[in-house]
């Protein structure tokens, strides 16, 4: 029951990653709605019926594809980071952040999308390759990318919780293991480049207090001077241009 338990997880896992992280390239193609053909026995027809509510089932997944198998997590982490350690709460507004997320991890995983596109996309939409054949396919550039970004203890505690040996290479690891392996490595590398963001904002915080401090104006909030000296060095320093550069280097030097 468990290993069909898990077979059937990772195929649902495959399909979806298909639909998930191909969108652009697929609106770039000029082909049609894929479509989905399911056999009910031996020499019946395909269903209809059966198709789109297995689309739609997939497509469930596909959130939760891109939010956790990309490079989203430790992007949108970062984003919130630097708001965070800026003193706001709601400039930028979480749509903003999640739309800059959101095209920032498209120009990321890019290499790995033309992969997805030439080895499982392409081929489906042209009739050469089924969708669960398509989906394992583009299973197959998703490992690559998290194997790569994932640390090795991260990875051992998994498979040590799974009671698996450590693998040789990436065929070996399971995808079941690999997936929260690659997020909790995520999450741990945005909180380093976190660390680092709030640094230089918290010297101007300890600074402005002190300051006041000595001045006996204890009575003035420290943010209401601080915030705006914040927001100076920040512009002043091209804020957004150095922590987007940081995130994109950080993924090719992983």
């Amino acid at each position: 029951m468990r290993t069909w338990l898990r077979r059937t997880a990772i195929g649902a896992i495959a399909g979806a990653a298909l639909l998930a992280v191909s969108v652009p390239a697929w609106a770039a193609s000029t082909g049609g709605f894929p479509s989905i053909s399911i056999n009910a026995g031996h020499g019946a027809a395909p269903s209809q019926t059966i198709g789109i509510l297995a689309l739609l089932t997939l497509l469930t997944f596909a959130p939760a594809i891109l939010l956790t198998m990309t490079a989203f997590t430790r992007v949108v982490t970062v984003l919130s980071f630097v708001r965070s350690a800026l003193g706001l709460t709601q400039t930028p507004p979480n749509q903003v952040l999640i739309g800059l997320a959101l095209f920032l991890t498209f120009f990321i995983m890019s290499p790995t999308l033309s992969a997805i596109n030439h080895q499982a996309l392409h081929p489906y939409l042209t009739g050469h390759m089924s969708l669960n054949q398509a989906g394992q396919h583009a299973l197959g550039p998703l490992r690559t990318f998290m194997y790569h970004q994932t640390r090795t203890s991260d990875l051992a505690l998994f498979l040590n919780l799974d009671h698996i040996k450590t693998p040789k290479n990436l065929a070996g690891v399971p995808t079941m293991a690999l997936i929260p392996a690659f997020i909790i490595s995520e999450l741990k590398t945005a909180f380093e480049i976190g660390v680092y963001i709030y640094i230089p904002f918290v010297v101007i915080d300890m600074v402005v207090s002190t300051i006041l401090m000595s001045m006996g104006m204890m009575m003035v909030p420290p943010t209401l001077i601080s915030l705006p000296l914040k927001l100076l060095l920040f512009v002043l320093a091209n804020g957004w241009s150095l922590v987007v550069q940081s995130l994109v280097m950080s993924f090719h030097g992983g």
